[in-house]
């Protein structure tokens, strides 16, 4: 398996990875950090896809792909923290002035899961924000120690997936996850 991660610009693609069933339901669309609560809140049905599709088309975009081949396999949600809910969180904490970076959605397609998809996408949110200019990327994954994590709550990541790509721990946080706490977690990239 040659996995590829590219700046998420298809919206097609996004809609095969985030979209719903029927086009006029409320879901995610992962947009619930990257929007302020009320506006989150207030974006209904077709209106939260057809947001997305502008993001596709903003430079930069508001993430990565992972493709196999032809076909999309994943979603990294990656943007300028200041860009995000996290720029003003009560349970996530702002450790520096540094114009970081966050990733806070890591989402593999059913039937393509266990196969190291979430590393890839990961790495290839890392090099997005670096392309970019970031000087640093933040994530906030729980820390499980190895327990198992429900697939529903999952897309924060683990701090050993962090790990692996290079993230080291930076400080607590006061957000909890699936009953884990969740962790900040950072990657200097200059």
């Amino acid at each position: 398996m040659a996995i590829q991660v590219r700046a998420a610009t298809v919206f097609s693609d996004m809609k095969t990875m985030m979209g719903p069933k029927r086009a006029d339901a409320n879901v995610c669309w992962c947009l619930s950090y990257r929007l302020p609560s009320k506006e989150n809140v207030a974006l209904l049905g077709r209106d939260r896809g057809e947001l997305v599709q502008r993001l596709c088309r903003q430079d930069p975009p508001p993430g990565v792909l992972a493709y196999d081949g032809d076909e999309v396999v994943g979603w990294a949600a990656v943007h300028p923290r200041a860009d995000t809910s996290f720029a003003h969180s009560r349970t996530i904490p702002q450790v520096d002035d540094v114009d970081v970076w966050s990733v806070w959605c890591i989402r593999v397609r059913p039937g393509h899961r266990g196969n190291g998809i979430s590393h890839h996408l990961l790495a290839g949110a890392v090099d997005f924000a670096r392309e970019h200019g970031a000087p640093a990327i933040e994530g906030y994954p729980v820390d499980n120690n190895g327990n198992r994590v429900d697939l529903t709550m999952a897309y924060v990541g683990t701090r050993k997936l962090f790990e692996r790509v290079g993230f080291t721990k930076v400080a607590d946080t006061t957000s909890v996850v699936n009953r884990f706490p969740r962790i900040l977690m950072r990657l200097e990239l200059r």
